[in-house]
């Protein structure tokens, strides 16, 4: 048994200062452009390694086989969403049925803000609802680019889109992980994070054109934009408060799309933009993709079955995501490896828990029940009404596994590092810093969840990991614990746009494999402010009127 040391140097800043070697060493890596993505997540992890062994005192092979673990989580069930979802995408591409489904989106509106508020923030928020886990950035970046969006207009915008949503991503699986490690109720968890993303429900619109089409682009057409949010946020807030958290963005996606096609049918910007570029030096230098060309106008017939596949996955993910689906399948259906010699092989101590608690350490293979192994009968299906012959669909499948090869590894790498920080303690010596803040706790809190986000690539993850000292430190100081827990949650969603795994996941939706540098380089700022704005909105609802009215205690 070994007891996790979140001290080792007897000087909580050098001790911080070490554990952020490893992440630095990837943003950095990554941020230079210099060294390719998987080379860069396979340094940063041995970096990792050197750090919680030779620094943090972790056993060799505690450390082997916490990596370990990290790795097969990377490939199930994150690499194996990504490897599915492009191999639905590259089967609609060959049969000519995505151009037919980017023209009859380009037919609500030919004006490419109006495009990305459906696609990258409504439509994205739907997949993010019914799967999460890079699903929603994988589906609206190559919607983007296929519509000739530019690769780091169609990588970047939808990495910004996908935030507000996250808290509930997957019906509701990171407030689920949330409630499992505090034992606050999920209800009221989910009520509270209701309380305070829905203000950004209606921010993150109106940033998100602000960034594509400047100011006076996004003043043409901020009836849109307010239309959009508008009818996300307020579902948002009374779905989380009088339902369940489980369908806020499920129900909240439908409402908002259907809202902003219907006010369409009144209302056109004057003045059409047109250009699917951003202004920026990186994106200079992008390979434009082309213009859609279209040889012939499609029927409404074949309008209708271009949206098959993607009504196919819809459905399937939908009914994946569900708790009584999960529950069906995973008891007949599971294979549960514990990893032999971690397997509550190490303990979380005080401060950081109220009681030592031993870390399990079980790869439940849950292989039916994975969003990934829906998306790949959703695309069996698709590819049975597309009429594809046995044989050329597995030869599709090992050519998309060819093409996302460099992905699975950086993946696999990146939950490699989040693992290892998590079984160490690196990730909580990161987390005790942020909690000597005091008074200023509720903001600093709040970026603790941005930290665990950026971190693991999951909102879900994040809260697992600092759910319970939220909590902990929240009672010490007299604040709401569940304004606390849901501060991680709700300051988690704006590190997703950052974390290593939804960089990868956009690069590879976009083939715009390489790049990952620029991609970091063009969200990080708005990651940040946007991440600041969160925490200054719990620091009002921990003490100033009448915020303060909005919090459940």
């Amino acid at each position: 048994m070994w007891n996790q040391v979140y001290d080792p140097f007897g000087s909580p800043v050098l001790s911080t200062l070490v554990a952020a070697i490893p992440v630095v060493t990837l943003l950095v890596l990554i941020a230079t452009n210099k060294v390719k993505a998987h080379w860069a997540a396979v340094i940063a992890l041995a970096v990792a390694l050197l750090v919680v062994t030779l620094g943090f005192t972790m056993p060799t092979g505690h450390a082997l086989r916490a990596t370990w673990l990290g790795v097969i989580t990377g490939f199930f069930p994150i690499g194996w969403i990504i490897l599915n979802v492009i191999f639905l995408y590259r089967l609609t591409v060959e049969k000519g049925w995505f151009e037919t489904l980017q023209h009859s989106i380009g037919g609500i509106s030919a004006d490419r803000r109006i495009q990305l508020l459906l696609i990258a923030f409504a439509f994205g928020a739907f997949f993010e609802g019914a799967s999460g886990f890079g699903t929603p950035v994988a589906v609206t970046g190559a919607l983007l680019i296929g519509l000739g969006f530019s690769p780091l207009a169609a990588s970047g915008l939808s990495l910004i889109a996908n935030t507000a949503p996250v808290a509930y991503g997957a019906l509701g699986t990171p407030i689920q992980g949330l409630a499992s490690v505090t034992g606050l109720d999920p209800y009221l968890l989910g009520a509270m994070v209701g309380r305070q993303l829905p203000f950004f429900s209606l921010i993150v619109p109106f940033w998100l054109i602000w960034v594509f089409a400047g100011w006076r682009g996004m003043m043409q057409v901020w009836p849109a934009i307010l239309v959009t949010g508008i009818s996300f946020a307020v579902p948002q807030f009374l779905i989380s408060n009088y339902v369940n958290p489980w369908i806020v963005d499920i129900g909240a996606s439908i409402i908002s799309m259907a809202c902003l096609v219907a006010f369409l049918q009144v209302w056109q910007p004057k003045e059409l933009w047109l250009s699917a570029k951003l202004r920026t030096k990186d994106d200079s230098a992008a390979t434009m993709a082309p213009p859609p060309v279209r040889t012939h106008v499609a029927t409404r017939s074949e309008v209708i079955w271009s949206w098959v596949p993607w009504v196919i996955l819809s459905v399937v993910v939908a009914i994946w995501g569900t708790g009584w689906f999960k529950a069906l399948v995973n008891p007949l259906f599971t294979l549960n490896f514990p990893i032999e010699g971690l397997h509550n092989q190490i303990q979380k101590v005080p401060p950081v828990v109220a009681a030592p608690v031993k870390e399990g350490a079980v790869f439940a293979f849950t292989y039916l029940s994975y969003t990934g192994t829906g998306i790949l009968i959703a695309a069996v299906l698709s590819a049975a009404v597309m009429k594809y012959s046995p044989i050329r669909l597995i030869k599709a499948y090992l050519e998309t596994l060819w093409v996302v090869r460099y992905s699975l590894v950086t993946i696999a790498a990146m939950l490699a590092i989040g693992t290892l920080t998590r079984y160490s303690g690196v990730d909580a010596t990161l987390g005790l810093a942020f909690a000597q803040a005091g008074f200023l706790y509720p903001f600093f809190g709040t970026l603790l969840g941005w930290l665990g986000v950026a971190l693991t690539g999951s909102d879900t993850a994040s809260n697992v990991l600092f759910g319970g000292l939220q909590k902990i430190t929240a009672e010490q100081l007299g604040l709401s614990p569940i304004l606390m827990g849901a501060a991680n949650s709700s300051g988690g969603v704006m590190g997703k746009m950052i974390d290593a795994q939804s960089i990868v996941v956009a690069s590879t939706a976009t083939n715009w494999f390489g790049h990952e540098g620029s991609i970091l380089r063009f969200v990080f700022w708005h990651s940040i402010v946007l991440a600041c704005l969160v925490g200054v909105l719990v620091m009002l609802q921990a003490y100033v009127w009448p915020f303060t009215a909005m919090v459940i205690h």
